[in-house]
């Protein structure tokens, strides 16, 4: 029998750019929702990530499980956050950096296809 109700602190906390991030990590809770919904386990998610612990990547699942409306809500914005970002710098590019981008894709999935 457990003599207290037990309790938990997330492992979360919101960084002066307004990012939520992992325990004392750099980690961004949308990297660690991104890799559950690509089927990762908490142990492939510390594999990808070794700053994070075991533990903290579940208690953030769990949590997550618990609050998946408003987390994704928070996924979305943030995805749409970075693809502006992509666009706009994508828009930027000189002549010269395109060029190059066309050449290493092409580089790319020729590596790809002879594999």
């Amino acid at each position: 029998m457990i003599a207290n109700e037990p309790t938990m602190t997330i492992p979360i906390r919101t960084d002066e750019h307004g990012a939520i991030r992992i325990g004392k990590t750099r980690v961004l809770l949308e990297l660690v929702i991104h890799a559950y919904y690509r089927g990762e386990t908490p142990e492939g998610v510390v594999d990808s990530y070794p700053s994070l612990t075991t533990s903290d990547v579940y208690a953030v699942l769990a949590y997550y499980l618990t609050h998946r409306d408003e987390i994704d809500a928070y996924v979305r914005q943030r995805d749409a956050q970075a693809d502006a970002i992509i666009q706009q710098m994508q828009a930027n590019l000189t002549p010269e950096a395109r060029a190059l981008r066309t050449r290493l894709r092409a580089y790319q999935d020729q590596q790809k296809n002879s594999s």
